[in-house]
């Protein structure tokens, strides 16, 4: 395969596709009617790559509020409205998914029907046709370890030989506790002028801004060929 990898498992949001800045923006917009008041450094730091049920307990841990069924349904109706004007796929992605020398699939918090739409807008749905592993299917999401290991074992790779390819720093962590190599992918509008300095956060093995950077990381990811 690969070099040192037999699969590569891509997170969805902020990874293949350049959604993360929308929905967070959207989730302020949402709590703030709520009367709850985050930012988006504090959405980044505690809400990127988890569920939508982790997210919604933490809120109702850290600010005493208890959503209604209602705020969930709005949000997501609200969110997918802004992803069919607004969602783009990650420039250069598409070209690294078609030339790469080794199977590969998705593992995502995202939804099952959240994340078939999004690929359906930016058109990667025939990149991942039943290669898609969500949250839902375990018992942990990020940062546990459980999504990206029921993924390799899905994919019959060893997780020593999986590389993954993360955004968040809760996928960077679920990747590592895994025991799999993890890319950190910073080049999402959301990580802008975001620094990853502090010591207590995960440490990824490399972190890369743009795919078109993405072989010069490691050339025997490339295939001769197209392979797809």
């Amino acid at each position: 395969m690969a070099g040192d990898f037999d699969l590569v498992i891509f997170d969805c949001d902020g990874v293949l596709i350049d959604s993360e800045l929308i929905s967070a923006r959207m989730l302020v917009a949402e709590l703030a009617e709520w009367g709850v008041e985050v930012d988006l450094p504090y959405v980044a730091r505690h809400f990127l790559g988890r569920s939508y049920p982790v997210v919604i307990a933490q809120i109702r841990r850290e600010f005493g509020l208890a959503l209604t069924p209602a705020f969930e349904a709005d949000y997501r109706a609200r969110l997918l409205a802004a992803f069919a004007s607004d969602l783009r796929e990650m420039p250069g992605v598409r070209e690294v998914l078609e030339t790469l020398a080794c199977p590969y699939c998705l593992a995502t918090s995202s939804s099952p029907p959240r994340v078939r739409r999004s690929l359906e807008i930016v058109g990667l749905t025939p990149y991942f046709t039943g290669r898609v592993w969500t949250a839902s299917e375990v018992e942990r999401g990020k940062p546990a370890p459980d999504l990206f290991l029921h993924a390799a074992a899905r994919m019959g790779v060893a997780p020593g030989r999986c590389l993954v390819v993360e955004d968040s720093l809760n996928g960077v962590q679920a990747g590592l506790a895994a025991g799999m190599t993890v890319w950190h992918f910073t080049g999402g509008s959301h990580l802008r002028g975001v620094t990853f300095d502090e010591p207590d956060l995960p440490r990824p093995h490399l972190r890369f801004a743009s795919f078109a950077d993405f072989y010069h990381l490691d050339r025997h990811l490339r295939a001769r060929g197209d392979c797809r």
